[in-house]
């Protein structure tokens, strides 16, 4: 099942090859191979060089880990992420270090590093799904992350499997066509909602 994305203009590979699935194998990942993802997270952009970001994780190596983190996930994402042999929650650190004072690009920032942790994860033969659905709440009493800290995101990481393990509502999402939205549709000039791609503007 080819996954490729079908890009309008011309991309890097790793771009379009770079997937989010659910079905993954319990293969494990190698420790060697995590730590390169977690330099390429490094390694991102952020605002100040203030690199607010902590990644908390769990491997299959050490399988009450993983179910304890898989616990911080929302059901109908825990149903099919215990499967992945890695899983992480980001952490944002929310003020900056140098001065306290709030840091609102933080979310932004976890992103960036993300992005490079996904791209370099696709590069490998990896794949990441980043999940929203996670128990803020439960993730600081279990993991006592500390005031000015806040969890994010959930990630599984892992080797892809058929579909066919996953449940049926699921097994059809990922067996979908994917899609986004046309540049033209996300893209002004001069004003709100002239398409600069259209070449508006």
């Amino acid at each position: 099942m080819d996954k490729t994305a079908k890009t309008e203009h011309p991309v890097q590979e790793l771009i379009a090859k770079r997937w989010s699935p659910r079905a993954m194998r319990e293969r494990p990942v190698p420790r060697e191979t995590l730590l390169s993802l977690l330099e390429a997270a490094r390694w991102a952009p952020s605002c100040f060089n203030a690199q607010p970001w902590s990644f908390l994780i769990a491997t299959r190596d050490e399988p009450e880990e993983l179910e304890r983190m898989a616990g911080c996930l929302v059901e109908s994402n825990r149903a099919w992420a215990r499967r992945a042999p890695v899983l992480m929650l980001t952490v944002a650190r929310l003020t900056f270090e140098h001065n306290d004072k709030p840091n609102r690009h933080a979310w932004h920032d976890i992103g960036l590093a993300v992005g490079n942790l996904s791209l370099e994860a696709t590069a490998r033969g990896l794949y990441l799904h980043q999940m929203a659905g996670i128990d803020r709440d439960k993730a600081r009493d279990t993991y006592r992350i500390p005031e000015g800290y806040e969890a994010v995101t959930g990630i599984a990481i892992g080797y892809r499997a058929d579909p066919e393990i996953l449940p049926d509502a699921l097994k059809e999402r990922e067996l979908k066509p994917r899609s986004r939205k046309p540049v033209a549709e996300f893209t002004y000039s001069g004003t709100w909602g002239q398409s600069w791609a259209n070449g508006g503007g």
